[in-house]
């Protein structure tokens, strides 16, 4: 599987996505149950501080700086935390989006943030979210992607939480994409099928790789 990332492109039929999809998920089910136990081990202090650091990081390099309009992701507990870096990131001129849930079509959106204080309210799965009047921007015009995510490797692949969201919501994003984590969640290789999306880099608090095509 040390290639799977690159397959994504390859045309398939349905029965044997079907089929691989099907083989994929007990590896994806255990490798989750790893990497929420690899999490929870890491201190609150030692967390904050790695998010800083990764905050940090992020703003130095090249493809932040040059692009005019982010997605950013509303973190959970046990991921990095972006949130402090959109606040700064809104006051210098970007345009600044986070994901929406669309309960009509079951997958979410890209909707502009211009004041986290009146525009951000809670959402699906208990995330923050902007709220239903924030104005959408088409994926395909972000020039960049932050996404979240249970584990990466090198070669670009991820594991999400299993509910196929960011999935099929990178599909549809022609800027740059890149996976933001903490160390603990890279590992050698990520299960990967068909249809899933290699990033374009992964970034975590000590370090930024760029997948190599």
């Amino acid at each position: 599987m040390r290639n799977g990332g690159w397959n994504w492109l390859k045309p398939v039929n349905k029965v044997e996505n079907d089929l691989m999809t099907s083989d994929l998920n007990p590896q994806k089910t255990a490798l989750r149950k790893d990497m929420r136990a690899a999490l929870q081990k890491i201190p609150s202090a030692a967390r904050l501080a790695a998010s800083a650091q990764a905050r940090s990081r992020l703003a130095e390099q090249p493809f932040w700086r040059d692009a005019a309009s982010i997605l950013f992701f509303a973190p959970m507990l046990d991921e990095v935390d972006v949130w402090p870096l959109l606040v700064e990131t809104l006051a210098g001129g970007k345009i600044i989006a986070l994901p929406r849930y669309d309960s009509a079509s079951n997958d979410y959106s890209a909707r502009r943030v211009q004041n986290p204080q009146n525009d951000i309210g809670p959402g699906q799965f208990g995330i923050r979210e902007p709220k239903g009047g924030c104005p959408e921007i088409p994926l395909e015009r972000l020039g960049l992607i932050l996404v979240p995510g249970m584990a990466f490797d090198q070669h670009g692949c991820r594991l999400g939480r299993g509910r196929g969201y960011y999935d099929r919501l990178l599909l549809e994003v022609h800027g740059i994409k890149c996976g933001i984590a903490f160390d603990e969640q890279i590992v050698d290789t990520i299960p990967a099928g068909t249809l899933d999306v290699r990033l374009d880099f992964i970034l975590t608090p000590t370090r930024c790789v760029k997948v190599e095509e």
